[in-house]
């Protein structure tokens, strides 16, 4: 008798495999009435600030994009929305515009030198348009109901369903939104997330993945809605002037090639680092861009993947004066794919600057590489801006620190004892709290965040102050780790 439904079964579907021809298919849906679309409720007035990254550049480093959806545009025969962008990207501010289509609120045009930026936006914020969009007449896609099983399949291998899957309360630095909708698909065993609030235009937080057959998969996107406002009659970014057109005025080469490379073994031959840069003679106080790859030390064909490293100004004696990773607010920079590009604000004095790239080793995110740490050093020559750039009333200058006494010893004691651990975070804040309102140290013009001011220090501030106690970085590389603190809301300093 045992053997009689699978020979039914057989019989009728001429396999025993039938579970796993609807293996792709995941039903979804959640108990919420009610749909959506991407752009739902967009309106003239509203300004969205959004801290996020796309796999296509950088590697998912992270930069904040603040738009405001200015009014419309008419393009031909179609309306769209015009908004007006400022990107702050690293040491860089893009300032320029998009048109936002009205069907799907997806980037069609706008400002030449957001391109890359215009194509993260499509790719993560604007994603879903591609399952759900304001008309569904004529073939459309149309709104999608939280009750459907599904919303479409994705375009990856396997073709998964994105689906509506959960009821969630989510809290963002924008606020906390109940009944937030999750919305998931599976990629390569790894599942994928983004939240919506019914009746708001984009989603207001997302984790997705990459597809791989096999390993962690790394990030294609990540965002969240850092501030959220309405009926914004006025431009928020009048005075907001593009690095770039700093640049220019100040007389900096802003069309350049990397046209120097470099490449060599580690200082203990564990790796190979293939290095190219520009432009070729840098000058203080303008941009230099790097693109640095990876590479075994068996084969030069091969990238090296999980690379966990900082990019470095150091002494003569190899003592690090400047960490672009704590620039980022990062404990260390990472390349997922063994390739990385770099843009840095030259802050060096003319004469001979020496970058180091230190490798910490191969580790996925957040995981201490079990190898030891190997570096290579590159002197390069900086020149000095001719007079009449160094005259501009608006130069880029290095963050400079000017106390209006000396920093007591002490202050110095307490950062040590700080970055070993003798005492707490709530007693050093108060410390630095207390020279920045007696005025002993200067605190270059900085806007305070709107976090809780929970005390909650990153790691690297305290290698910050440890390296500062012990005189390895000056006042101002340690004071912009304070600014740090400041703008994220983790100190909060009176008035």
């Amino acid at each position: 008798m045992s053997l009689v439904l699978p020979v039914i079964v057989t019989l009728l579907f001429g396999s025993l495999l039938l579970p796993s021809a609807y293996a792709q298919f995941q039903s979804g849906g959640v108990a919420k009435e009610g749909s959506w679309y991407a752009g739902e409720g967009l309106k003239q007035g509203d300004r969205f600030t959004y801290l996020m990254c796309h796999v296509d550049y950088k590697e998912c480093a992270n930069f904040e994009m603040d738009f405001w959806i200015k009014g419309d545009r008419q393009v031909g025969s179609e309306t769209k929305w015009l908004a007006e962008v400022v990107v702050y990207d690293g040491n860089k501010i893009i300032k320029g515009e998009l048109e936002l289509g009205k069907v799907a609120p997806e980037p069609t045009g706008g400002s030449e030198e957001l391109g890359v930026y215009r194509g993260a936006f499509k790719s993560s914020v604007a994603w879903l348009s591609a399952f759900a969009t304001a008309d569904g007449s004529a073939g459309g896609k149309g709104p999608k109901e939280f009750s459907a099983a599904s919303w479409g399949k994705i375009g990856n291998i396997g073709g998964e369903q994105v689906i509506p899957s959960a009821i969630e309360t989510v809290t963002v630095p924008a606020g906390t939104w109940e009944e937030t909708v999750l919305v998931s698909w599976k990629t390569g065993g790894a599942v994928s997330k983004v939240w919506i609030v019914d009746g708001f235009p984009f989603p207001i937080k997302a984790h997705t993945l990459t597809h791989v057959s096999e390993g962690i998969p790394p990030p294609e996107y990540i965002f969240t809605l850092l501030k959220y406002r309405e009926n914004v009659q006025q431009s928020p970014f009048e005075g907001i002037v593009s690095t770039e057109d700093e640049f220019s005025a100040q007389g900096c080469d802003t069309d350049f090639e990397k046209e120097v490379t470099i490449k060599r073994p580690t200082n203990n031959f564990d790796y190979q680092v293939h290095v190219f840069y520009g432009p070729e003679d840098p000058i203080q106080g303008c941009e230099m861009q790097w693109l640095i790859k990876f590479i075994s030390k068996f084969d030069d064909t091969e990238f090296l993947n999980q690379v966990q490293y900082d990019f470095l100004v150091v002494d003569e004696n190899l003592k690090p004066l400047r960490s672009i990773a704590q620039e980022e607010g990062r404990a260390f920079l990472y390349s997922p794919s063994g390739q990385s590009i770099l843009d840095i604000i030259v802050k060096e004095d003319p004469g001979t600057a020496n970058y180091v790239i230190w490798i910490y080793g191969l580790a996925p995110e957040g995981i201490v590489p079990a190898t030891a740490s190997d570096y290579i050093e590159i002197s390069v020559p900086i020149y000095a801006g001719e007079e009449e750039e160094i005259s501009n009333p608006n130069p880029i200058q290095p963050p400079v620190v000017t106390p209006t006494q000396n920093i007591p010893p002490w202050i110095k004691n307490n950062a040590g004892w700080w970055a070993d651990g003798s005492i707490d975070d709530g007693s050093f804040v108060e410390g630095i709290q207390y020279l920045i309102k007696e005025g002993i140290m200067q605190i270059p013009p900085t806007s305070q965040g709107s976090g809780s001011g929970s005390n909650e220090i990153p790691p690297w501030i305290k290698n910050n102050a440890g390296w500062w106690a012990d005189g390895s970085i000056d006042d101002g590389s340690f004071v912009e780790g304070i600014q740090f603190l400041i703008k994220e809301g983790i100190m909060s300093i009176s008035s």
